[in-house]
């Protein structure tokens, strides 16, 4: 999510001179310098002057340069952390069981399970038939695939009806445009190679040789078509099925898990609109379930004669309907559970004899049980203070148990069995920790802090138990607060490097998610967007107030609109805190969302408002991390960014740094990284990834001090 710029070129750039400061560590640094070149940008009868405009040259090798320069820059400063990186990468690398295996789940009578080998990076796919005691069959070695390329991922893997073909998407770039490949899993043939620019995703038709599959516009990343696929046709003949024209939609396309039924699917941040064609008809017209209305939002899923849908329609919190399979538009639906003011419908998943509800209460993730042949319902007991629970994989009806996945703060992921009609629980899998890992060592609780219009603010916090909370103790707050998702708090390997090295630990539930409900988020976006920083700041002034840690020791870290919130804590209340990580930040927002050109733009609108429009501009002007930066002192920061970002160019944070350099009035140090292979998502290794934390842990301990 969100976000990304891309604006015409400027012309002439770069200077290559440097110059040197005294840095904090009291090392001679040579500081990349950026020549600037005005850019007039002018709306509403306002002008803006981006001096940094032309930093979106990509192809650029000035730009490239520049990057690298930065590159070169933070390793000089961090080199003294040289060993410590190291340390932390064996250190979090040490935890992780390299020899390890999915829990297995039963489909069309083959069990597919995912492995990891020792020492290897990427996942191996497998499957066996009618029995676990069967001989594996490997689908992919993606070990094997991604050798010779810098980043390699795969998605949307899919079989066929019949259990004979796999396809898949292969992105190589880091773009989120995946080629799709379709494999004969019996002969290992690969009958088509490239099919590219498209989300990776396929759905079968029944007949084993058909199937529908969504392409990207190249330059806005937006999903935009469906098309039809027969085996051994030229992929260039395919038949093009539905054009989504509006360009605040998306579109994909996907199978109900009867299988009955191809769905395409229309979607923005407000609205939802659904098509349905029997999967044993593909070349059969798809019919609307319900025509998209703006502020209508629903979601489907098939059971017998029957679609059932969740909505918001007169149900902020939104609540479950049923209707005909012949007979769909809103007029025909009827409830199956009700709205109620305080419990959120997050999910629901359908079985022959049950239908299981994803509730959220009280910030807290709720499952219940009905069944339905006499209404009785249960729920089940999570047990701990704060933890996230959540539907698995179930894809058959007729099955007794559901299947969900637990973890908390203090808990490692866990993959369950429930029995729905006895009520056991077996336990398939907890996720191992090597080394001397005990939960009991580790406290986790949930606690409030009090926002500026008097709103209590939720806090998910961890930390080991023995610290004393006289304001002494490091502390790191993460958030993200945008688009109604919620971060639930989860078990982290590698957030014990921090815990035992004393850290305090706290998930910020601000507002512009969905923890407390819908209207949670509704208090976070468009023109109450303010309350999200507003919030930040006050859960991290609560931290110090309370003694868990002190300004001098506070470090907050988020990530792509989480980045958008670093940058606004940090222009409104720099003195909270000690440090900053803003990891691939949308820090830009009025020129990238002017940009209708450019991934995502269009399609959030309704999250962040259209500054062609004089109110949303003037609001949106006065958060905007970029343009509201000023000349005061800033926190030491380190930003990272990825060169292929798909969804927050890397030119937002090389700007924002930029302008950060140029106008911040103390001494602190500021880093910017680029990843030059990667985009959004950051590393594809499993282990790569680790090596990313270990320079942004580093980043922080030299800051405190912290040398080992």
């Amino acid at each position: 999510m969100r976000k990304i710029i891309l604006i015409k070129k400027a012309g002439l750039l770069f200077s290559g001179i440097i110059f040197t400061i005294s840095c904090t560590n009291d090392i001679q640094m040579n500081i990349p310098d950026v020549k600037k070149i005005p850019r007039e940008l002018t709306i509403h009868g306002q002008t803006r002057v981006d001096n940094y405009f032309w930093l979106n040259e990509r192809e650029n090798p000035e730009v490239i340069k520049y990057l690298e320069d930065e590159n070169d820059y933070t390793k000089s400063v961090l080199k003294p952390t040289e060993g410590l990186q190291e340390k932390l990468f064996e250190e979090m690398k040490s935890r992780i069981k390299e020899k390890d295996e999915s829990v297995p789940y039963e489909k069309n009578d083959y069990f597919y399970y995912t492995r990891y080998e020792e020492g290897k990076e990427y996942p191996i796919y497998c499957r066996k038939k009618g029995s676990l005691d069967s001989e594996e069959e490997i689908m992919l070695n993606v070990n094997e695939m991604a050798d010779g390329y810098e980043y390699y991922h795969i998605n949307g893997l899919s079989i066929s009806p019949d259990n004979k073909l796999l396809a898949y998407g292969v992105d190589t770039i880091s773009r989120r445009m995946y080629t799709i490949h379709v494999k004969n899993l019996e002969t290992g043939e690969i009958y088509i190679d490239e099919l590219p620019v498209t989300t990776g995703s396929v759905a079968w038709a029944n007949d084993n040789k058909t199937f529908f599959y969504t392409k990207k516009n190249p330059e806005t990343l937006r999903s935009i078509k469906i098309f039809k696929h027969v085996l051994n046709d030229d992929y260039s003949d395919d038949k093009e099925i539905y054009h989504e024209t509006d360009e605040t939609f998306g579109t994909s396309i996907w199978k109900t898990k009867s299988e009955k039924y191809l769905i395409i699917s229309s979607y923005s941040t407000m609205a939802e609109e659904y098509r349905f064609l029997d999967a044993d008809n593909p070349n059969g017209d798809f019919k609307i379930i319900q025509e998209r209305e703006r502020g209508l939002e629903y979601s489907i899923s098939h059971f017998g004669d029957y679609f059932y849908i969740k909505t918001n329609l007169d149900a902020k919190n939104f609540r479950l309907m049923r209707t005909p399979v012949n007979n769909t538009s809103k007029e025909n639906w009827e409830e199956a559970i009700p709205h109620r003011e305080d419990v959120f419908l997050q999910d629901f998943e359908i079985f022959r004899k049950y239908l299981v509800v994803e509730e959220r209460m009280n910030g807290l993730m709720q499952m219940r049980i009905i069944n339905w042949n006499d209404n009785s319902e249960h729920s089940l007991d999570f047990g701990e203070e704060t933890y996230s629970a959540y539907i698995s994989m179930n894809p058959n009806f007729d099955s007794e148990y559901l299947r969900y996945g637990y973890t908390s703060l203090t808990t490692p992921s866990s993959t369950i069995d429930y029995n729905m009609t006895t009520h056991e629980k077996i336990v398939r899998k907890e996720q191992e920790v090597l080394g001397d890992f005990d939960k009991k060592n580790y406290k986790a609780k949930r606690i409030f802090a009090t926002a500026d219009d008097g709103t209590k603010i939720p806090m998910s916090i961890v930390y080991r138990k023995g610290i004393k909370l006289d304001g002494n103790n490091p502390a790191l707050i993460y958030a993200y607060g945008s688009y109604g998702i919620t971060n639930d708090p989860y078990f982290s390997t590698v957030r014990l490097s921090l815990l035992d090295r004393g850290f305090v630990y706290a998930i910020a539930h601000v507002r512009g998610g969905q923890y407390l409900g819908r209207q949670w988020y509704e208090d976070g976006k468009l023109l109450k967007k303010i309350n999200t920083f507003t919030d930040f700041n006050s859960c991290a002034k609560h931290l110090i107030d309370q003694g868990y840690t002190s300004n001098e020791k506070l470090f907050a870290m988020g990530g792509s609109a989480g980045g958008l919130l670093m940058g606004a804590i940090v222009n409104l209340k720099p003195e909270l805190y000690k440090g900053i990580v803003a990891q691939v930040p949308f820090v830009d927002v009025i020129t990238t969302m002017l940009d209708e050109s450019i991934p995502l733009t269009t399609g959030e609108f309704d999250e962040w408002g259209n500054p062609k429009d004089s109110i949303y501009y003037e609001y949106m002007l006065s958060y905007s991390p970029y343009d509201q930066v000023k000349e005061h002192d800033y926190p030491a920061m380190l930003v990272t960014t990825g060169l292929h970002d798909s969804q927050v160019q890397y030119w937002e944070p090389a700007k924002w740094v930029a302008k950060l350099r140029d106008m911040k009035t103390d001494n602190n140090v500021l880093l910017l990284y680029t990843n030059m292979d990667t985009g959004h998502g950051g590393a594809s290794g499993r282990f790569e990834a680790l090596k990313q934390y270990a320079m942004e842990y580093a980043f922080i301990f030299q800051q405190l001090g912290i040398k080992k």
